[in-house]
């Protein structure tokens, strides 16, 4: 027995990790940091590599962990052909090419999710903002609130058509959604899972506060506080896992997304592809996040 532990003991030192990044956060984004000497204590190598970085040889990595690459949005094609190539990926290539189009939620919502209501616009579409009321405008292939903006059609009806006009003609297919108020108080719940478990939940502030206005940044800022989710939103959280189009425990991790409606918490994103951990706001969660990795090791 004392062998057997050796050789297993062997093979966990001999493991290595790539935490995939961008070109943008080479030494990854603060919060995955934590995940390196969470894994070192395993004996687990760990290193920050961007998805696109030259000569990369992936195949020299037991396990490939999609974590900060947020700047596949403008070239999703490129992103999913590289996801395909790697030899041992977590989460795998086919979730995350379901998962960076926001097209799945018409997938929920048909198997009984409730989502946030959604108008979809094609990029051929005619659209004339009608009603009252505050909306978000946002593109179906996006990540970390980029492109996305919140009008109130009383006042910005011209604002609004002009976002949804700039989208189209670049070719992205338009999400059309209420501005749901209760953001601004009780905020978004999201609900983090490792290997199909719960692990943490955390409160996420209001973000928009206007028109969308353009610029540099990689990721909109967020007001991040811990949360203890309600019984409710665990239930639909739970329901939602089950929903995907893979077992959740398949998923190295998984993370949904909900805000509150008068007729109770709605799903506004799933996150399976790069979504931020909140590692830093729930004692033990990297911790977490490693036994999870190495049990995805010992399996093979």
């Amino acid at each position: 027995m004392n062998h057997d532990r050796s050789l297993v003991n062997a093979t966990r030192a001999a493991a290595r990790v790539a935490l995939v990044t961008c070109t943008d956060l080479p030494d990854l984004d603060e919060d995955d940091r934590a995940l390196i000497p969470a894994l070192a204590a395993r004996g687990i190598a760990a290193e920050p590599v961007a998805w696109d970085a030259a000569g990369a040889d992936w195949a020299g990595y037991d396990l490939a962990v999609v974590r900060n690459t947020w700047d596949y949005a403008k070239r999703r094609a490129e992103f999913i052909a590289w996801a395909r190539s790697v030899p041992r990926l977590a989460n795998p290539a086919a979730v995350i090419e379901w998962n960076t189009d926001k097209r799945y939620l018409r997938q929920l919502a048909e198997a009984g999710i409730p989502i946030v209501p959604t108008t979809w616009v094609e990029p051929g579409d005619a659209f004339v903002p009608e009603g009252t009321g505050e909306i978000v405008i946002k593109p179906a292939v996006s990540a970390g609130s980029i492109d996305t903006g919140r009008y109130d059609l009383g006042s910005q009806a011209a604002l609004a058509a002009e976002q949804v006009r700039r989208l189209q003609e670049a070719g992205r297919l338009v999400m059309i959604q209420p501005y749901l108020d209760a953001v601004d108080t009780a905020g978004e719940t999201a609900l983090l899972h490792f290997d199909g478990e719960f692990s943490h939940a955390i409160r996420k502030g209001a973000i928009l506060t206007g028109p969308y206005v353009e610029g540099d940044l990689l990721y909109q800022n967020e007001n991040i506080s811990p949360r203890t989710p309600s019984d409710e939103e665990r239930a639909l959280a739970a329901r939602v896992l089950e929903a995907l189009p893979v077992p959740a425990g398949e998923l190295l991790y998984a993370r949904v997304d909900l805000l509150p409606s008068p007729d109770g918490p709605v799903v506004i994103e799933v996150e399976l592809a790069e979504p931020s951990l909140f590692f830093g706001h729930a004692e033990g969660s990297a911790e977490r996040f490693a036994a999870a990795v190495e049990r995805r090791l010992s399996r093979g």
